[in-house]
């Protein structure tokens, strides 16, 4: 009889553990803070702002593929983010990014799992983790801002914290060659207006970051 593959997508609260909840402190508080620190000279602005309960989604802007450990590294609590699920299918990094907390989801829709899954996470002492532009962004704008945040925001009745990342697009590898900065903003309160929280989030990483926020039009445009 075949063994039922795991379910990445709908993850029942008892997956955010003390065990997962080590591995992540590990890996990105540790291993991960030490390359940020020694490289990178990483600079944190509004730790006071992060709010003391975990009924808040974090919602940083997004330019490289060391954003999601870095922002576990900064946050007092674990975050789990949202991962496109094609990389659930790569056997090492399904266990790597399984261990760190991340959830399987179809970007193109998200269904009642991932629903599930925010709301599970609620539950725990984790918080959840989503990136509005869904890819990375071009450095210096703002841009391909999905809607989807604001409404799993309006759902699990949860403030949205803006998370402005600065520097993370500029690879490198000799000490002190690198700058990131990390600003946190204020929490954007919860509301049934996701249009409103939506533009609240795009003001408040345009001052965290001085990034521009371009059209989808300008976007493109800039792209080709």
């Amino acid at each position: 009889m075949s063994k039922e593959p795991k379910n990445y997508s709908n993850r029942p609260v008892e997956t955010f553990n003390f065990w997962r909840s080590l591995f992540q402190i590990i890996v990105c508080k540790f291993f991960y803070m030490i390359r940020l620190k020694l490289v990178y000279r990483l600079k944190v602005e509004g730790l006071e702002n992060v709010p003391k309960d975990n009924a808040y989604i974090v919602c940083p802007n997004h330019l490289s593929t060391l954003d999601p450990p870095l922002v576990a590294a900064v946050l007092p609590r674990r975050v789990s983010f949202m991962a496109k699920k094609e990389l659930f299918d790569i056997r090492f990094l399904r266990w790597w990014i399984d261990w760190l907390g991340a959830f399987a989801v179809n970007r193109e829709s998200l269904g009642p799992s991932t629903i599930k899954t925010v709301m599970n996470i609620k539950k725990s002492e984790w918080v959840f983790g989503i990136f509005p532009q869904g890819t990375r962004g071009e450095p210096g704008t703002i841009s391909n801002i999905s809607k989807g945040f604001a409404g799993l925001a309006k759902i699990t009745k949860c403030a949205v914290l803006p998370v402005g990342i600065i520097g993370t697009n500029e690879v490198k590898r000799l000490p002190f060659s690198g700058q990131i900065v990390v600003k946190i903003g204020k929490p954007i309160p919860y509301s049934d207006d996701t249009e409103q929280v939506v533009a609240e989030w795009s003001n408040s990483i345009q001052d965290l970051t001085g990034f521009k926020y371009l059209e989808a039009a300008e976007a493109e445009k800039k792209i080709s």
